[in-house]
């Protein structure tokens, strides 16, 4: 195949935090924190080193914040602007309609999809959870909306129906192995984001624009996924999660527009500010992995 250029647009200048070791270990304490587990002798060690790395998470999320203040600060915080400006999103946004999904539907191996996937995998926040963790203590129709949503991923109470399993079934099938140490630092920025605003009430906010946005722009990724899935022979139920994402995530994007997004604007202008960057934040760290992941990928 013949070299392809790296889009540099996203490339980020020198940072502590982004970086690979950087990521790893947050990447590592997030999972550890966010585990079930049991009183321990040595909790105030474990809180004394929470704290610590809470000052580095936001630390982490108010660089990704100053990357795009000036451009969330001009976004209409009317109601009716807002959402025009969030659904142009999908055309506009960063990392929107870049050339790797296409070329994953078409031409990419299976070996080539196998590697995508598990950066993929080994950074997924988990959807479910992140919603359950954002939904704390919002207005009643966003709350409502995102109940509705969590339903959605839970199978609507159907184990079978549940999209995590989904996923993990693909991951079987493809035999991959979704650990940090095999995943490229963007891949576990983009998660490490992700949760730290659905777990920070400072920005929860930013999480309702983070996670809408997914809803938004993940329907046409997703068909390409699928459709390269589909072309190495998966069968429909190895390929359910993509197939399912790529048309459910339209009705969802609609329904969390008008249920949670629109409310939350008319009732607070302000959170239209906090909603954009938490979008922007997402589709920025987005962008980064679709250039890492083509540089791998086209090298």
């Amino acid at each position: 195949m013949a070299t392809r250029p790296v889009d540099e647009r996203a490339t980020p200048r020198a940072s502590q935090f982004l970086t690979d070791s950087f990521q790893r270990g947050l990447a590592h304490w997030n999972r550890e924190r966010l585990s079930p587990a049991f009183p321990q002798a040595d909790w105030q060690k474990i809180l004394d080193r929470d704290v610590r790395m809470l000052r580095l998470e936001g630390g982490f999320l108010e660089e990704l914040r100053a990357e795009i203040a000036d451009e969330a600060a001009a976004v209409p915080t009317d109601a009716d602007g807002f959402i025009a400006w969030f659904e142009d999103l999908k055309a506009t946004g960063p990392g929107q309609g870049d050339p790797l999904f296409p070329w994953l539907a078409e031409e990419a191996t299976r070996d080539e999809l196998r590697w995508f996937f598990e950066q993929e995998a080994a950074g997924e926040a988990g959807f479910d959870d992140l919603v359950a963790l954002t939904q704390v203590k919002l207005p009643t129709l966003p709350k409502l909306e995102l109940a509705r949503n969590y339903w959605d991923e839970m199978g609507r109470g159907n184990a079978k129906g549940m999209h995590g399993p989904m996923l993990d079934t693909l991951v079987e099938t493809l035999a991959v192995d979704p650990v940090i140490e095999n995943t490229v630092w963007e891949s576990l920025s983009l998660a490490n984001a992700m949760t730290a605003m659905a777990t920070s009430r400072r920005y929860a906010f930013h999480s309702v624009g983070a996670l809408g946005v997914i809803e938004l722009t993940a329907p046409g990724r997703s068909a390409c996924v699928a459709a390269g899935l589909r072309r190495i022979g998966l069968t429909d139920r190895e390929r359910r999660y993509f197939d399912l994402h790529a048309v459910l995530d339209v009705k969802h994007s609609a329904d969390w527009n008008r249920e949670a997004i629109r409310p939350l604007v008319e009732g607070n202008p302000a959170t239209a500010t906090a909603m954009a960057e938490g979008a922007l934040i997402r589709l920025t760290c987005g962008a980064r992995c679709f250039d890492r992941y083509r540089a791998h990928l086209w090298k």
